[in-house]
């Protein structure tokens, strides 16, 4: 598959005349839980020539192709890209540190890995996080039966706002990782562990009745982080002219004869 994978993004930089920067394995993949059927969610930055970017009229930043054979394959221009990593956009922060890696040049991805965490917003990830899994506790974990992998999709994003509050750090990308925060009690990792070997064994969940520990722990930190996040006080810690230069220079280095 990863060389499925390269060929498609070789091809897709001849489409477009782009440069591919990075390209990395995003979603339950990326995350340590997927399921037999899962897609291969390709996410990748790119950069066109300079002249591109020297008009006035608005030119789409994306490119998007539609799932197909369990591809999924998406990714932002460079410039898209460096305004998100301003704001500490969280889904470009977990494809930084992503451990499923197509391709990467390190033109760009060095840089940004090494400071994410010096111009990091705990706020904006916060509500990120928060919103990913008051949605999905809300859609399917609310009845006495519910879609049980869906735990994994609401857990997730709590632990990496829990790591957020703890650590003031980007959270880990894998759900393993992510276990290994202070603090959490023996009950629940109990629970969470005989979901995730059961996961990881390749077994489909369909549905089960709830698991009233997992579902006791999420209400208890959504109401925790609803509040949190409302007190966070930050000011901006972003260098605007460095990014700036990094997204000229990468210009000029990707598409240096």
């Amino acid at each position: 598959m990863k060389e499925i994978i390269s060929e498609k993004l070789k091809q897709i930089e001849r489409e477009h005349d782009v440069k591919i920067l990075f390209a990395v394995e995003s979603g339950s993949r990326a995350w340590g839980f997927p399921s037999k059927d899962s897609d291969y969610d390709v996410r990748f930055v790119y950069v066109h020539r300079k002249d591109w970017y020297l008009s006035i009229d608005q030119k789409r930043d994306v490119i998007e192709y539609p799932i197909n054979d369990l591809l999924d394959f998406s990714g932002w221009d460079i410039k898209k890209a460096l305004n998100l990593f301003a704001k500490s956009n969280p889904a470009l922060l977990e494809w930084l540190r992503s451990p499923i890696v197509y391709s990467d040049d390190l033109t760009i991805s060095e840089e940004l890995r090494s400071i994410g965490n010096e111009i990091l917003s705990t706020k904006a990830c916060v509500y990120h996080y928060l919103h990913m899994a008051k949605g999905n506790y809300r859609d399917y974990l609310q009845g006495q039966e519910v879609k049980i992998k869906k735990y994994f999709y609401v857990l997730r994003p709590i632990l990496a706002c829990m790591w957020l509050e703890k650590y003031k750090e980007i959270p880990p990308i894998l759900f393993d990782d992510l276990l290994e925060i202070e603090g959490l009690e023996k009950e629940f990792l109990e629970e969470v562990n005989q979901l995730l070997i059961r996961k990881k064994q390749g077994e489909e969940f369909d549905l089960e009745p709830r698991k009233d520990v997992l579902n006791e722990f999420i209400e208890n930190k959504i109401q925790f982080f609803e509040e949190y996040v409302k007190e966070i006080k930050e000011f901006s810690k972003v260098n605007i002219n460095d990014l700036n230069e990094l997204f000229r220079n990468t210009i000029e280095v990707s598409w240096k004869e």
